[in-house]
């Protein structure tokens, strides 16, 4: 089994975007991101970090709004407001969200054009229409890890373990996109690790640590780890056991798998996004 290194791929993206970045500098324009961040979520704390650290290091302007304890017309008209900010090119909200606030009705108050983590549910649904649309940075990082590993999608059967609209869904349209043969699973799928076990391409992304065993994975399979889940000494593991990937083809680590390419995604849609507005203006 080979370790697929996500940071050699993070990168590879960031060496083009910070090409991307100077040629917009050229022009008057610095791409900014504005990250709001309404929880203390260890996890979500950790993200953040890794996204400061990204866009200070390729040239991306990066404003975090915490707002912890704020309520949700408080959290909406922040995102609205940064929605008209003619500075903001791209803004993400990170969960968990505060009670009576879901994710569908803070991402309807960003700009699709700014929404650069596909959490408008406008951005999903142009998704499954086949239109141009931002896609959840997670989800566009697993099928980008795909392409740059020579990942073959067409044809293949992928099995997707977990049914979020932030990795599961898009990440469904996304291979189906691709030409991949794809099922969903989630926590009532009867035998699922008999259904995981036919996967030529296996993607866990429930939050459940080590859930996935080497009776879920298929000699020769690509096995793609999206969980993050934080360890009492403070590291993270993911969803996949890797002591049973031994019979995979390939494996995503955690950390430095999908972590570091999501946020290289984000960083480039970004950028899209902020070319794009110069386009137009």
């Amino acid at each position: 089994m080979r370790t697929i290194d996500g940071r050699a791929h993070a990168a590879a993206i960031n060496a083009a975007v910070m090409s991307d970045i100077e040629r917009l500098r050229g022009q008057g324009i610095k791409p900014r991101l504005a990250v709001v961040v309404p929880t203390d979520d260890e996890a979500t704390a950790w993200y953040v970090r890794n996204i400061g650290r990204a866009t200070k290091k390729v040239g991306v302007d990066c404003v975090v709004e915490t707002m912890v304890g704020a309520d949700a017309a408080s959290i909406t008209g922040r995102l609205a407001a940064l929605s008209i900010d003619p500075d903001v090119h791209g803004i993400i909200c990170q969960t968990p969200l505060p009670a009576g606030l879901s994710l569908a009705a803070s991402g309807a108050f960003i700009d699709p054009s700014k929404d650069v983590d596909g959490a408008n549910p406008l951005s999903l649904g142009r998704l499954a229409a086949g239109l141009d649309a931002y896609a959840p940075a997670t989800a566009a990082a697993v099928v980008e890890i795909l392409r740059r590993e020579n990942v073959p999608m067409r044809g293949a059967r992928a099995v997707v373990i977990g049914r979020s609209t932030v990795v599961g869904k898009p990440l469904a349209l996304l291979l189906i996109a691709a030409d991949a043969t794809v099922t969903v699973c989630h926590s009532r799928t009867v035998d699922l690790p008999e259904v995981a076990a036919t996967a030529d391409i296996l993607v866990a992304a429930v939050g459940r640590p080590a859930l996935v065993t080497a009776d879920y994975i298929k000699p020769g399979a690509i096995v793609v780890d999206v969980g993050t889940n934080p360890t009492a000494d403070g590291g993270l593991v993911g969803d996949v056991d890797p002591t049973g990937a031994a019979n995979a083809a390939g494996l995503t680590p955690v950390p430095g798998g999908v972590g570091p390419v999501t946020t290289a995604m984000l960083l480039r849609a970004t950028v899209t996004a902020a070319a794009l507005r110069s386009s137009t203006d």
